[in-house]
């Protein structure tokens, strides 16, 4: 049988056809002549020769008898695919079937030869993402990033002209970082901008991306779709991301996103992504500020749909609120009881083969995006494609996407506030006493600092018909220094006992600078971590360091550093390793803040273990970041309710009236220091650029007029001599 390995090489230089050589090993596959497509296949033995030639290892492809491919082959090659759209997701789905269904990895290495070269590159990546990840023998591939297959959605094109070009003049080792340029989408003149490092951040939009790999919409085999509380994680997922952005621009200086629940009125908002397709070979459309959504007519997605199915598809939703009963294909009505109405609310809003009456409820959430994302040209006349909107790795860089799921976001919490408030039983833990919760890190007790820091991804990867080897890419983002959570607790019940430790954070203030209502504040709590710790009887005092956050994965999953990846190919730990790159960016855990330091409020909870406890067993299992993305073929690790104790509406007046005995908060302030650091730089420090201020520990052997000759550099950087820095 051929090793599953072999199918990474169909990641590498996706467009490049795969009779070329693949892998830095360089890679041979040998094909049946009737794998060539038509334009090569005169040519077949000439380009065996030309590309068998200098391969250290050939593979043979086995000649299998071929599936039924015409309905993924619908979608033109060099055409845009979104599983946004119905009729994507349809070939997508039955292309997910062809390689779910191959007998051994010899087959779907068979069949992925023959598509690779005829079936669109963004869909055959995802479709083949989703096999690896759900069959039992592909388990534990390094599924590589898709910043490094088709880092063309995520970055300015200017960068591949100068990767190329360094990849062609360079030698590999010899090659410098190309720099991505910071907020180059719109100027300061735009306030939309100010929040453009978190909407348009990689790692962000890598997570969207990945977190709808991991829970497709359409599929054959039921299992890949129907996964433990799939469509309340779709509800709290985005909620988070909407209180997270929401805070954001809090910190600076802007409203909370506005809900776009009128369809009739225009977008104020505009957006220019500044992207190329490298598939489809044309620019990202833009959306001018002003732009309407209007009734869809475009024969070539076989989508034609009028802004009223909206509309109703909206009304039926909120009616099935209003009732806490949804209406069943077969007329009956089936209740939205208190544990499941959630689950079954968040999959009827993200439709998919799991939508309990997908005919009458139809695609709200689904359809919004394309309507927005073809406000430009919603009836090809002008033979368009769809905006960032249309495409789960880059819906995140447009403003319109947070009114959008605020909105959705509103009606979800119309269910929510149909439920009785949490009765005192269901919040106090008897015998446990949280006497104080804080944060310590470089700034401080009380302090979280934070500040840009730059890191690298490779291209290499993705930049095809190009010389090989590592063509590194530097990008600034958000990041924050490591602190550590100090939670005093008091075990009166005279013996030890286990408890769920949940922290939030939130800010206290609102637009106006006003103390924001417990209601509004509730809605804006941020997860930052949720553990399981045993509690001794009397008093005690336990850490908890911010890089072991139950909500995040570190740099190294998100960016799939195959370094930093655990245990042999194929093992357990290396395909725990695969499910994790789903998880929030570790540099983006908490708000940017400001340099004046932005006031928030810490909150720490400790409830029974014993009523959130799932009985499973998760020795292996990939339970780090299950807070926004589960855990790989188990169930939810908490019996509670996403986003408890804020989910369900409260009389408190306030958050301290709201606290029991096993909770406390604290007051916290997050300070942005507006200067940048290189990751993982050992022995080095920064030299700050406006002031030339020396950031060190006063022991740099430079003088004055060595600093000063640095500062004509790119980059400011003077040694240290003291070994165990890191900076």
């Amino acid at each position: 049988m051929a090793n599953k390995n072999l199918l990474k090489l169909f990641f590498d230089r996706p467009t490049e056809p795969c009779f070329m050589q693949k892998g830095e090993d360089k890679t041979y596959f040998r094909m049946p002549s009737n794998y060539f497509p038509d334009k090569y296949k005169s040519s077949s033995n000439v380009l065996e020769n030309r590309f068998s030639d200098g391969a250290t290892r050939t593979i043979e492809v086995r000649n299998i008898a071929l599936p039924n491919l015409s309905l993924p082959m619908e979608l033109a090659y060099n055409e845009q695919f979104s599983l946004f759209v119905p009729k994507h997701r349809k070939m997508a789905g039955r292309l997910i079937d062809i390689f779910m269904n191959m007998r051994d990895v010899d087959d779907l290495l068979s069949i992925c030869s023959y598509c690779q070269m005829r079936i669109n590159p963004y869909m055959f990546n995802y479709c083949l993402s989703v096999a690896i990840l759900h069959r039992d023998d592909t388990k534990g591939l390094d599924i590589p990033t898709f910043a490094e297959t088709f880092p063309d959605k995520f970055m300015d094109p200017k960068v591949f002209r100068r990767a190329r070009e360094v990849s062609t003049v360079m030698k590999p080792g010899d090659r410098l970082p190309v720099v991505i340029p910071q907020n180059y989408t719109a100027s300061e003149s735009e306030p939309e901008q100010r929040v453009a490092y978190f909407r348009e951040d990689i790692g962000i939009n890598l997570h969207h991306w990945h977190w709808h790999l991991v829970y497709p919409f359409d599929a054959e085999v039921r299992s890949i779709v129907d996964k433990d509380r799939r469509g309340e994680l779709f509800y709290y997922m985005h909620q988070q991301i909407i209180a997270r952005y929401s805070t954001e621009r809090l910190c600076n200086g802007l409203a909370r996103p506005r809900r776009y629940n009128d369809f009739r009125q225009p977008i104020e908002e505009g957006y220019f992504p500044k992207l190329d397709s490298q598939v489809a070979s044309r620019s990202w459309p833009p959306r001018f500020a002003g732009s309407t959504i209007r009734d869809l007519d475009r024969p070539v997605d076989q989508i034609r749909s009028d802004v009223s199915e909206l509309e109703t598809w909206r009304e039926r939703f909120i009616q099935a609120i209003n009732d806490l009963a949804i209406i069943l294909p077969n007329g009956r009505q089936m209740k939205l009881d208190e544990e499941t109405g959630i689950d079954v609310l968040g999959n009827l809003m993200e439709s998919s083969i799991i939508s309990r009456n997908r005919g009458y409820y139809g695609d709200l959430h689904n359809m919004g995006h394309v309507f927005i994302s073809y406000t430009h040209d919603p009836d090809h006349r002008n033979l368009e494609q769809f905006g960032v909107m249309g495409d789960s790795a880059t819906a995140m860089r447009d403003p319109v996407f947070y009114r959008w799921h605020a909105y959705i976001d509103d009606i979800f919490l119309l269910y929510k506030n149909k439920l009785p408030p949490y009765p005192q039983n269901k919040l106090d833990f008897p015998g446990i006493r949280v006497s104080g919760v804080s944060v310590e890190g470089p700034g401080g007790q009380g302090v979280l600092t934070t500040q840009w820091e730059q890191s690298t991804v490779d291209l290499g990867r993705g930049l095809d018909f190009t010389p090989r080897g590592s063509v590194l890419a530097r990008f600034t983002h958000l990041t924050h220094d490591n602190f550590n959570y100090v939670i005093q607790v008091n075990n009166t019940s005279g013996a030890g006992v286990m408890g769920t430790v949940r922290l939030f954070i939130a800010p206290v203030r609102d637009e106006q600078g006003r103390p924001l209502a417990f209601s509004e504040q509730k809605r804006l709590m941020i997860e930052l971590d949720k553990f399981t710790q045993s509690i001794p009887a009397g008093s005690s005092t336990f850490r908890r360091s911010s890089l072991d956050s139950s909500v995040t994965i570190p740099y190294e999953r998100t960016f799939r550093a195959q370094s930093a990846r655990p245990g042999d190919p194929g093992s357990v730990e290396a395909a725990e390793f695969d499910f994790c790159g789903c998880g929030w960016p570790h540099h983006m855990l908490i708000p940017k803040g400001t340099a004046q330091g932005y006031p928030m409020v810490l909150f720490c909870m400790i409830s029974n273990w014993n009523d959130d406890r799932v009985a499973q067993d998760l020795v292996g299992a990939c339970n780090d970041a299950a807070s926004y993305c589960g855990i790989r073929d188990r169930k939810y690790p908490d019996r509670r309710p996403m986003g408890f104790p804020f989910d369900r509406p409260s009389p408190a007046a306030s958050l301290r009236d709201f606290l029991t005995p096993n909770m406390a908060i604290s007051d916290c302030t997050i300070r942005f220091t507006d200067a940048t650091r290189i990751r993982g730089q050992q022995g080095f420090k920064e030299i700050k650029r406006d002031t030339r201020q020396k950031r060190s520990c006063g022991c740099s052997d430079y003088g004055p007029a060595d600093i000063d000759a640095l500062i004509r550099k790119p980059y400011y950087y003077i040694k240290c001599n003291h070994k165990n820095h890191i900076f």
